[in-house]
């Protein structure tokens, strides 16, 4: 890692930190975890290829490591293509989202009152 990487990480480090968010080194982490400042939104991604979709049970683990977060938690679950998205789609947990590679300008939205934004408890 060279000194701007190493910089921009401990910049991300002390962001979440500041939103009391869990440790990075927690197991758990999604695979990507991206902050929109506007509109204090943590985005939790799971890359369907490496861990798995955000199952019911992903979820509450991610709800439980994060419950004291000051941001509020969008879930996302990437897919590659359509027909992994099928395989997997009976295993995704109810109010969270879904991006497929193959059709990056739409997402899928599973239930709940709003589409794209955090669902509070």
């Amino acid at each position: 890692m060279n000194t701007r990487d190493q910089l921009c990480f401990q910049q991300s480090k002390a962001k979440l930190k500041a939103l009391k968010f869990f440790k990075l080194e927690h197991g758990e982490l999604p695979d990507i975890v991206a902050y929109s400042e506007s509109k204090n939104w943590l985005f939790l991604i799971e890359a369907v290829h490496s861990s798995g979709p955000i199952s019911p049970i992903r979820l509450l683990e991610l709800k439980r490591l994060a419950k004291e977060c000051t941001a509020d938690l969008v879930f996302i679950t990437a897919f590659l293509t359509r027909d992994t998205f099928r395989k997997f789609a009976p295993d995704i947990a109810w109010e969270t989202e879904v991006w497929i590679a193959d059709a990056p300008d739409h997402m899928v939205h599973f239930d709940g009152d709003k589409f794209l934004g955090p669902y509070k408890a």
